[in-house]
């Protein structure tokens, strides 16, 4: 049997629910994400790391949990709150129901949410951190909420990366094909993916790994992944991506995309409730064209803070903030949101492809 739970956010609003994934009370950031599917891959993403993740469709779980679309190796949310989720999953491939995946993570669901009210609160006052609290009331958890460290001053990257170097497996030899490093700051799987099915051999690098060490491998391209956080927390990884420029090829990816803009000189600042979901509009300047975009991220490039040197290549279409920046001589690309789709649409994987163009062109 289900038990009482509570939604506890930290203005001191808190909704009831029921458990369901593991019965244990958690704390993050509350986040909502616009997509109706991928929940697998939500869960999966390392960039939720410290983050109560919340989608706005109304039931997941309807098809199930299986073992070819998980982004990482294992659950990263902090935890999952639903309006409903389905304990009889319909598909082929199926394995295991939601609730059964999630405690089987020791990550904590609730369930039976008004997740539309709890939308429109995070809208209008902005993301805030909150509880899944169990067994105790709303008081008590608001007090324990006050305790715990907030998400803008942890730095997660550092919890989530590799801590060795690795190549991305595959069943074919690696061959002959460009070396690409992906700096893992929180990557997901489908990048190593995608650019092995491009031909190259791909190694995933701890976050922490120096420019020196990059060097050493001898890349013929370098990826900076995404990942989860406040990217002004990161110095040592924009202090490696600035002694790598003009050096290497190099794309941003999200949080890669943040590193890259303050390698550049540029600052970041965070946005009031983030853009996460797969129908985010973005416009490429240089041809007018708009991608529907996957996007999971809290923070964005202070535009007016970029040297004459970068251009801005992509806009949001819905606030106008910077979806994606071009050096202006050197080999260096970046977007802030995920070409790698997982969930999302595959519209802009095609940008795998001009990187790689980069790479084989050593200039851009």
């Amino acid at each position: 049997m289900a038990k009482q739970a509570f939604l506890v956010l930290e203005d001191g609003t808190w909704y009831e629910g029921e458990t369901f994934g593991a019965e244990a009370p958690t704390c993050g950031e509350v986040v909502f994400n616009t997509s109706m599917t991928g929940y697998q891959e939500m869960l999966t993403d390392p960039s939720y790391a410290g983050q109560i993740v919340m989608p706005t469709y109304p039931i997941v779980g309807n098809y199930g949990i299986n073992g070819e679309d998980m982004e990482s190796r294992g659950v990263q949310v902090a935890g999952f709150a639903v309006r409903e989720h389905c304990l009889r999953p319909s598909h082929t491939l199926s394995t295991m129901t939601l609730h059964e995946y999630l405690a089987s993570q020791g990550v904590a669901g609730i369930s039976g949410l008004d997740t539309r009210a709890i939308t429109r609160r995070l809208r209008t006052a902005g993301v805030m951190m909150g509880m899944i609290a169990v067994g105790m009331s709303p008081q008590e958890a608001l007090e324990r909420l006050r305790d715990t460290p907030r998400y803008d001053n942890v730095d997660f990257v550092a919890r989530v990366s590799t801590e060795k170097r690795y190549d991305w497996d595959s069943l074919t030899p690696q061959g002959e094909g460009p070396l690409i490093l992906v700096s893992d700051y929180g990557l997901k799987y489908n990048i190593l993916r995608i650019l092995r099915s491009r031909g190259c051999r791909v190694t995933a690098m701890p976050s922490h790994a120096s420019y020196q060490d990059i060097l050493a491998l001898k890349p013929d391209g370098i990826v900076l992944s995404p990942g989860p956080g406040d990217p002004a927390l990161l110095d040592y990884a924009v202090e490696t991506a600035r002694s790598l420029m003009g050096r290497v090829p190099m794309m941003g990816i999200c949080l890669g995309h943040q590193v890259l803009a303050q390698a550049f000189g540029g600052r970041t600042f965070k946005l009031k409730f983030g853009h996460r979901g797969a129908n985010h509009p973005v416009r490429e300047l240089q041809t007018g064209r708009v991608h529907i975009t996957a996007q999971n991220h809290g923070y964005a490039v202070d535009a007016e803070s970029l040297p004459t040197e970068v251009e801005i290549s992509h806009v949001n279409l819905n606030d106008g903030t910077v979806e994606g920046l071009r050096h202006r001589e050197l080999p260096i690309m970046s977007i802030q949101y995920h070409s790698e789709a997982s969930p999302g649409p595959l519209d802009n994987v095609y940008l795998f492809d001009r990187f790689l163009d980069m790479v084989r062109n050593k200039g851009v």
